[in-house]
């Protein structure tokens, strides 16, 4: 099972943590990857002073901006899933 762990503290909620999280949970339904992948929420990455939302996958951390959520899943997500 891959975790996505998405920041939701106070730094990345204001640059969109609700939407990233919103955009992996659609995608997770749109490719039936239920038993594949999850996105858990947690608090401070320690990478506030960026302007995007901290994401882990495993122990490796990503910048994502809200916009870019759906890409960065094609990209980062899918290809661990395969």
């Amino acid at each position: 099972m891959i975790c996505l762990s998405v920041c939701i503290g106070t730094s990345c909620h204001l640059n969109g943590a609700n939407n990233v999280v919103m955009t992996f949970q659609h995608l997770i339904e749109e490719y039936q990857l239920h038993d594949k992948v999850a996105v858990a929420a947690a608090f401070c990455m320690q990478a506030c002073s960026r302007n995007d939302v901290s994401v882990k996958i495993g122990d490796e951390r990503f910048g994502v901006k809200a916009e870019e959520a759906r890409t960065f899943f094609k990209e980062k997500v899918l290809p661990l899933v395969k």
